[in-house]
């Protein structure tokens, strides 16, 4: 697969899982390998569990990416859900507004090279993490 953008609507459980193999392809083609493409389909299957369990419905966007010599890949993960209310707690590991055991966030910003969040209560939220060859 040598896209240079793939859109997916997570929407169902099979939603999730398209997002996670289209993920590992495009990882796969943009030639990384073995444990580097785990983490970032680990990094999108809580990405795209989050925005089942918190706001029904939104798009995961992958996109092969270049910095120079370099080639990554990023992920866009957004949904017009209720919003985080506090994104610093969301960020400390154990804190869970929905029981589970709060590892998620924290755990895709050390699984991927680079993290951002951005999200407004009642609005929704996006978060865009990168992870490089």
């Amino acid at each position: 697969m040598n896209l240079p953008e793939l859109r997916i609507w997570v929407s169902t459980e099979a939603s999730l899982a398209r997002s996670i193999m289209a993920t590992r392809k495009m990882a796969q083609s943009v030639g990384m390998q073995g444990t580097q493409v785990a983490l970032v389909a680990t990094a999108v299957s809580e990405l795209a569990r989050n925005i089942l369990k918190y706001a029904d419905h939104g798009e995961i966007i992958l996109r092969q990416i270049t910095r120079g010599t370099k080639q990554g890949i990023e992920v866009v993960a957004w949904d017009h859900g209720p919003g985080i209310e506090s994104i610093e707690a969301a960020m400390q590991d154990h804190h869970s507004t929905g029981g589970t055991l709060g590892l998620g966030l924290p755990g895709v910003k050390r699984l991927m090279d680079e993290f951002a969040i951005q999200s407004n209560v009642g609005e929704g939220s996006r978060i865009t993490v990168r992870k490089w060859k």
